[in-house]
Parts: structure tokens; sequence; C-alpha cells
């Protein structure tokens, strides 16, 4: 089955493909603006720091802080989620949850540069069935292995895609007479140099530009409009002046920098990871700033009433915790991403949600709660009622089931709560995590007595996940043979044969102008 006849058997595809309203005449709903950052440690949110203690709040010092006032100005007058994790922590598969309810295997995208199916649904796509005005600027990975490769031909819903560019972590963006292109080049080909960037060039900047340009042609009509900002995924470079910003700012280690590797699993292991935070705090800073833009033409437009404004990220950056940078591992600061959302109609200001939700739970909740018919083909929940009534459904569950990359056998599952993460591997023997009692991620709970009975509900929820969504994961013969003890076994665990573990390098620092990992 093609797109189309799926789409059509989907109810979402008219005649000719007209639009079910007509451009005037769109179904009333709220417009929703998203602005997603890249590869971004919520440690570095000002929002975020204050629903932690000290000593997880100020990871490189207490004097070593970039303030975010825009962004907690979204946090303090509408919701933030205190455990919102990329349902796989690195670019694409996340991506791919966020924009289609579904689970990276079920995409396909298990790893990066893997095109999303044809078939794929968004909530864009949604939308613009109902007469949205959308469209979608910055960094996409979701069309293979192009790069940058600008307006990928499949838009997915977002019908002005001109600045949706596939991949990359370009520094400077420039329009031409045949549209937008990479600004820097080195003979002849697209940079990453930031040199000479300016307020205009720069992405974040060029990209908040086209944000507001999209918010201006269409105040008039209801409009879906996401922005995808490439930084503070590295190379860790910015413009003027806020290279130099934080230049002089004292960074401590984290506190997990110099932790010791005995009895801790692959997945926790020392890599290279340095700490070094000025130019990603100068990042950090560029975005809030751009963000206040953003929020500033919605209100000079009379829009702040009526439109759902939501920043988050697609995984989350070590940042030197564990002796590790970038992502990929269920640990906090790379599975962890931050999630804050405005919505005064139905929102009430301050309001903190606890419960554990993945990105692949985005779809179903901001359909629902915008008062939209999804297409029946999600596979995470709809947690509107958290946000807007404070309270789960009758029949919830508080558990986000998380994937490391890769085919069946590769990687890590995980099925998080609000407190615990129980994780399984292929490598290492089942860890369960107390976020209240070892925020650090140090310490394995998983044969503790006073456990048993968490350990059991969640490996029974992760095998159910497993069968359900066709996560071959849970099938692989070690993680099997771990779930069933886990889940109903008695006696003594016995491990089955392991994996080898892969050596890491550890202890080298990250370059400052690294290529960066797509």
């Amino acid at each position: 089955m093609n797109r189309r006849d799926f789409l059509k058997a989907a109810g979402l595809v008219l005649a000719a493909g007209a639009p079910r309203y007509a451009p005037g005449a769109e179904k009333p709903g709220p417009n929703l603006l998203i602005i997603q950052t890249d590869e971004h440690n919520f440690r570095t949110l000002g929002c975020y720091r204050k629903t932690l203690k000290p000593d997880q709040a100020f990871m490189w010092g207490k004097k070593a802080v970039v303030e975010t006032p825009n962004i907690d100005w979204i946090a303090s007058n509408g919701a933030l989620c205190t455990k919102f994790y990329a349902t796989t922590p690195v670019c694409s598969p996340s991506r791919a949850a966020f924009v289609s309810g579904r689970y990276p295997q079920n995409t396909p995208v298990v790893t990066n540069n893997i095109a999303l199916d044809d078939n794929i649904v968004t909530f864009a796509e949604i939308l613009r069935r109902v007469g949205y005005a959308t469209g979608y600027s910055g960094k996409w990975h979701l069309d293979g292995n192009g790069k940058p490769q600008w307006g990928p031909k499949r838009k997915f819903g977002f019908a002005d895609n001109a600045c949706m560019f596939n991949r990359g972590h370009w520094k400077q963006l420039e329009d031409t007479a045949s549209g937008p292109r990479v600004k820097a080049r080195t003979g002849g080909k697209p940079s990453y140099s930031v040199g000479g960037a300016d307020k205009k060039s720069f992405t974040t900047d060029f990209l908040a530009d086209k944000t507001i340009d999209f918010i201006r042609k269409n105040a008039s009509r209801r409009f879906c409009y996401m922005v995808s900002i490439p930084d503070p995924h590295g190379p860790d470079t910015v413009r003027p002046p806020y290279a130099s910003m934080y230049d002089s700012m004292t960074f401590e280690k984290p506190r997990t920098h110099d932790k010791p590797d005995k009895g801790l699993p692959s997945w926790a292991q020392k890599q290279k990871g340095g700490y070094g935070q000025a130019k990603y705090y100068g990042m950090v800073k560029c975005i809030d700033d751009n963000v206040g833009r953003i929020l500033k033409c919605l209100r000079a437009q009379k829009l702040m009433d009526n439109t759902i404004v939501i920043f988050t990220a697609d995984h989350g950056d070590l940042r030197g915790e564990h002796h590790r940078h970038n992502k990929g591992v269920p640990l906090e600061a790379s599975a962890k991403v931050p999630f804050v959302i405005y919505y005064p109609a139905k929102i009430k200001a301050r309001t903190i949600v606890t419960q554990a939700l993945g990105t692949v739970d985005f779809l179903p909740t901001i359909i629902g709660m915008m008062g939209f018919k999804t297409a029946g083909l999600e596979e995470g929940r709809n947690a509107s009622d958290l946000f807007t009534r404070g309270k789960a459904p009758d029949d919830w569950k508080d558990v986000a089931f998380v994937r490391g990359t890769g085919g069946p056998d590769a990687n890590w599952l995980g099925a998080f709560t609000g407190r615990y993460k129980f994780i399984v591997s292929p490598r290492d023997i089942p860890w369960l995590i107390d976020m209240e009692k070892d925020p650090d991620e140090l310490k394995n709970f998983f044969l503790d007595p006073e456990y048993r009975q968490i350990v059991r509900d969640l490996s029974a929820q992760l095998i159910e996940y497993g069968r359900k969504y066709k996560d071959g994961r849970t099938s692989v013969a070690t993680i099997k043979a771990d779930l069933d003890w886990a889940a109903n076994g008695k006696g003594k665990f016995t491990p089955t044969a392991r994996q080898p573990r892969s050596k890491a390098p550890v202890g080298r620092k990250r370059k400052k102008n690294r290529k960066p990992r797509q």
C-alpha cells in the first residue's frame, strides 16, 4: 500500500487532495508552536534547576549557570514535565517518535539517518487536514542521508518546508534567489565554520526570523509551526557576543566525572568527555534570547491567549557527567529532555507533571489537548489530563519505555517511571536505579529484596510492551531470560552468558571544533 492509499484508508485524504476546510473557515482550535533544540542538557535551564536539589541542579558549580528567563517564562506560566524522555536518546529515532506517536522500531527509524516510512501520519498532517497552515524550519533528520538537503519532497504535513533541511549542524544560513543555503563555504561546499556569523546569518537567529515571518504571515488563521534549532549540539561554537560571554566562568567537574567504573554496566562506563561549558552556555543563551524574540512576536500579534507554545529537545547531552559526552544511554542527562508547555486556556500556571512521559506520547497528547481526533495509528499515550486536570486517567500507568539504538540485539531497553529506571541489556545484568535514593545513578538495586516487587512490575510491563509493540529486543536470549526471572522467578538470580563489552576510550577531552556525530 502506498502513502496515498494508506492515508485514504485512515480517512485523512480527501478528493483531489483538497483540504477539508478552505482558508478562513478552519475548524476552531488553538495555534501550535513548537521550539525544539538538539542535544540539550536540561540542567542548563533555570526552570529545571528549580526542580532539583542543589547537588543535582548546579552540576558544574553553584556559580556556573546560564540564565534562561524566556524559556523559564513558558514554564512558570504553563507546565513543566520533570520526567520527559527521548524514546530513543539520539536524533532521528527521537524525532520520529515525536512527530508520529509511534515507537522507533515501527517508524522504522531505530538509529540515525534512516528515512521515515511513507505511511507515517504526523501531528502536522492531522492539523493540515483540518485547515491549519503548517510549516517547519531547521533540522529534520528523517529523510535518510541527504546533507543538508533543503526542502525534502516528502513533507509529512509540513506544507511550508522550504527552510527545512535534512541533516547537519550548520552555524550560518542565508537566503538566495534559489532558496536558503548554508552561508559558510569551504571549497564551494557547505562548512560548519562560524567565522563571520552575525545576528542575521547565525543559524539560531536565522531560524527564529523564519518562525517570526511565518507567525506574522498566518496571524489571521490557525497555524502549526515547528522550528528545530540544531544547537546546542556540537560543534561548540557560537557567534559574538555569546562566543565570549562565559569565558571567564569557572566550571567544576560534574560530581560523577571521576567515578570508578568497577561494577557499572557498559552503558555507564567512562568514555571521552570533558566538561568545558563556556561555548555551550553561549549557545543556550542565544537560544533563550531568540525564544524571547518569538514570544514578543506572538504578543505583538495578540496571539498569546490562543497559542500553545512548547519548548523541548530531541535528546540530552551528558557534558562530562559520568565522564561522557553526547547521548545514546539511559543516564538522566542523556535521555531526559526539557519539556515545557504554555496553553493558558487549559493549563494552569506553574503546573508540574512528575509522571514519566516519552517523545512517543507527544502526538496523542497534543492532538487530544487541542480537541481533535488522531489517525488512530499512534502507540504513545494521551497524557493531556496530566497537564490540564493535574491528574492521570483512571487506567494510567506511570511508565515510559525507552530504548537504545539499532536492531533487536544491539542495545539496551528500559522501563522508566517518575522514580525508577529498570534497564536490560544483552551485555549486562539488569539494572534498577532508584532516582530518589541514588540520583547519580551509580547503584544497582536489582537484587535488593526490598525492590523485588518493583522489579516484578517493571519487567512484566517490559514483556508486555515488547509483545504489543513488536520490539524484538525483549526476545533476545539473554534479555528474555533476565525478564522471565525478574517477572516470575524465585530463588537466586543466575545471569546467562553475556556478549563481550567493547573497550571504551577513557579520559580524552572533546576537541572544540571536532566534527560532531550526526
